[in-house]
Order: structure tokens, then sequence, then C-alpha cells
């Protein structure tokens, strides 16, 4: 990635846009607010399909290069729930509280041992509007759903899922060891291998 080329970033998440400016700081990350770009409808049903509705839209509207990321929490027990729709779950407006809430409530009676989950990231590099071949990178944190919410870092279903590596909640780390563990960090790290490697050949 260029590090003096602007890169509009697909979120309007600001959770999610203060991750991805710390872990690419060596890149200027612009929110596509800045550029009065509206959200994008998600209407893929995977990640990697609204990754690249939302990097194209971004693109589209900025004139620029734009990096998007589709992210969510899957639970086993909840047959992959919420899934594509983790910020959403309990409705279009749903507060973070309120979908990790409906998680915590259909699971209630489910044992630990049949708790497990894990965050799933797709990231999108999209160089223009009609780029035949983004760069496409994934990252998976595998771990569990606690029984009530811990910690006061972090965003969305954090303060529920349990990192096995520290014994504690996700929103019970200090951002930069998180970003080091997460879905996201991994994502994100990937992708800067993957636009290098092109970049080289």
């Amino acid at each position: 990635m260029n590090q003096h080329k602007n890169i509009v970033i697909a979120s309007g998440n600001p959770g999610k846009i203060k991750e991805i400016q710390a872990i690419l700081k060596d890149y200027p990350i612009i929110p596509q607010s800045e550029f009065g770009v509206s959200e994008a409808e998600e209407t893929g049903t995977t990640f990697v399909e609204n990754a690249i509705i939302k990097a194209r839209h971004a693109a589209e509207h900025a004139n620029m290069a734009a990096i998007a990321d589709d992210s969510g929490l899957v639970v086993d027990a909840l047959q992959g729930e919420p899934g594509v729709i983790s910020a959403r779950y309990a409705g279009t407006r749903a507060t973070d509280e309120e979908n990790l809430r409906k998680v915590l409530r259909n699971l209630e009676g489910v044992p630990e041992d049949q708790r497990t989950a894990r965050f799933i990231c797709v990231i999108v590099l999209m160089r223009r509007q009609h780029d035949p071949m983004p760069i496409i990178a994934q990252g998976v944190w595998e771990g569990r759903i606690l029984e009530q919410s811990f910690g006061e870092n972090g965003f969305g279903y954090d303060p529920i899922f349990w990192v096995p590596e520290y014994q504690c909640a996700s929103a019970e780390l200090e951002p930069q060891v998180k970003n080091t563990l997460s879905h996201r960090g991994k994502a994100l790290k990937m992708l800067t291998e993957l636009f290098n490697h092109r970049a080289a050949q």
C-alpha cells in the first residue's frame, strides 16, 4: 500500500475505524463520512460479499482506493448466528448492548463447553470502483461466550467473548494487546502482506 496515498475506509463504526487506523498507522486511512459517503446496503449473504459491496461503494463515491471489512461473531450453539448480521442481530438500529444481550438470552442454559464461538473478519482493498482483482484477507479469533459481560474496552461483543490466551474477556484487554490477537488484527496483517507481495511482483 502506498504510504502517501489516501485510502477511504468504508465504515461508520467508530470502534472499528479506530482499530483499523491503529493497526495501519503507517497509512493515511480516512473515514468515508469525511467524503459524505453513505453506508452501503449490506445485501450479501457472506462476509466476503458484504466487504466487497462496501469497498466498491466507498471507492465509487470517494473516487479513491477503499478498504472495507465485514466481520461478526459466529456461535456454534446458535448454528452460526449472529454471523453476517452481527451488527443488527437485535434489530436494524440495535445497540451493541442489545445485540450481546440477545446472544446471552439465546444461550441461556447452554453449558460452558458448548459455548464455543469465533470472531471472523474479511477485509477487502479495492484500488478503484471497478478493480477486477481486489485483495481479500481474512482472520479468525477462537474463543467462547461468557454468561455475562466483563470489561470496558473494545466494542460490539467484546464484553462476552472469552479469550483463552489471557483468561479474560476481550473487553478486558488493552487495545494494543487485542490488536495482536484479534480477527481484525490478523486480517489486516494478511492484507498488508498480500499487498506487499503483489507490489513486489
